[in-house]
């Protein structure tokens, strides 16, 4: 900012540089407004309904029973020896979370669309507060989680300390996709009427019914390319104890950086015509 001869503040917009992915620096900027659009996201989620948050633990109650009544007990998928109840909460919490932050994100600048022309701020605040806002959610439901290990008697290991990387792993995933398909939903609105279909199939594309030791060794590097089954992996053996797949975790964590930062690119790429195709 910028004053004249008449001290009258001018303001100059200008694009980013060549390089330049995200600007941190313009976030913090309008940091007060990213929280406002966090917050305005939890509040409306559940307002006017009878349960509130408890949809939270229901929601992903439901798909943990249902589960583990069809694969668990009547088709007895193999598990690795581990109760077929723990082995799909385990995966269906983070899923769930990922699945539905992943959903609102790549729709978050078509319901956001009023803002779009009225002021200037960073347009990435849209696809990043649902990435934000879920945590709420997937706090909730931990204590679902916390309860079944409880049952279970599941003792905490040192394989804990890697949670924290795992959560950021969890939230770069439908960050990334969730940058690509918010830019591609501005000006193909066929991606809101794809989005739960793609879901529905993505469920299937990793361990979350199924162990990934039963994915034929001719397959596993290109199954490792999926971010998705790094981190359900990752949290089966942080939270339960069992060896670290880092033949999942590695590669899928380097996709997930590739996937973040591409869709960061392209999302800036685009961000200058949205007022014009909306």
């Amino acid at each position: 900012m910028s004053s004249t001869s008449d001290n009258t503040p001018v303001i100059r917009i200008t694009p980013p540089g060549k390089w330049e992915v995200i600007d941190f620096q313009e976030l913090k900027d309008y940091r007060d407004l990213f929280f406002f659009l966090v917050w305005r996201d939890i509040k409306v989620l559940y307002a006017q309904t009878i349960m509130g948050f408890a949809w939270a633990i229901l929601n992903p109650l439901v798909q943990i029973i249902i589960f583990s009544i069809i694969f668990g007990k009547v088709a007895k998928l193999d598990t690795d020896g581990i109760p077929y109840l723990l082995f799909s909460t385990v995966a269906i919490i983070p899923w769930s979370y990922m699945s539905e932050a992943m959903s609102r994100s790549s729709q978050s600048l078509v319901s956001g669309q009023g803002m779009l022309g009225k002021v200037y701020f960073p347009r990435l605040i849209f696809p990043i507060t649902p990435i934000l806002a879920k945590l709420v959610d997937f706090s909730i439901s931990l204590v679902l989680l916390l309860a079944v290990m409880l049952y279970y008697r599941i003792a905490p290991t040192w394989n804990l300390l890697l949670l924290p990387f795992l959560v950021v792993l969890m939230m770069s995933v439908p960050a990334g996709i969730g940058f690509w398909l918010s830019a591609l939903s501005i000006r193909f609105r066929d991606v809101k009427f794809a989005m739960p279909f793609v879901i529905r199939m993505l469920i299937y594309s990793a361990p979350i019914l199924y162990t990934a030791s039963s994915i034929p060794d001719g397959y596993r590097f290109f199954y490792s390319l999926n971010p998705i089954v790094a981190v359900i992996e990752g949290y089966r053996a942080c939270l339960l104890g069992t060896p670290i797949p880092w033949e999942f975790i590695l590669p899928g964590t380097v996709v997930s950086a590739l996937l973040l930062v591409s869709g960061a690119i392209y999302f800036r790429k685009l961000e200058r015509v949205f007022v014009d195709v909306i």
